[in-house]
């Protein structure tokens, strides 16, 4: 009679054929959910800026009835965090800077100008390209 099952090779050529799979995927998968998060961030910037964009509209400036920054803390999301970080009468720089899970992301602070212009900037202050892609 032949015994049915795996034999002990077998078995860890299987869990070798899978550990060489997860260690190709895991890296991308990352990677995929940092972009997803940046999206969201971004998203949420962009809605910032509307906003500041409506309030000119209504007040004739970006900023507040005290003259400082207007808030746009209500814009966070849970990887990050929205401010207003330059504002003027007649412009203003809205920033996301990432928190949590997401403060590992190449692409640093991104910002956003009241002309539109959009750029990110690593942990040292250097200019990082297509994060805004």
């Amino acid at each position: 009679m032949k015994n049915r099952g795996f034999s002990l090779i077998e078995l860890m050529i299987t869990v070798a054929i899978l550990g060489i799979i997860a260690a190709v995927a895991y890296p991308s998968y990352v990677d995929y959910v940092q972009d997803a998060r940046r999206a969201d961030g971004q998203g949420a910037m962009l809605e910032a800026a509307q906003w500041m964009e409506r309030q000119f509209t209504v007040d004739g400036t970006y900023l507040d009835g005290d003259g400082n920054s207007r808030d746009v803390s209500a814009y966070n999301t849970d990887f990050y965090n929205i401010t207003v970080s330059a504002s003027t009468a007649s412009t203003f720089t809205v920033q996301g800077a990432p928190t949590g899970a997401q403060a590992s992301d190449d692409c640093g602070t991104l910002s956003i100008t009241n002309i539109g212009v959009k750029s990110a900037t690593d942990g040292d202050g250097n200019a990082v390209a297509d994060c805004w892609d």
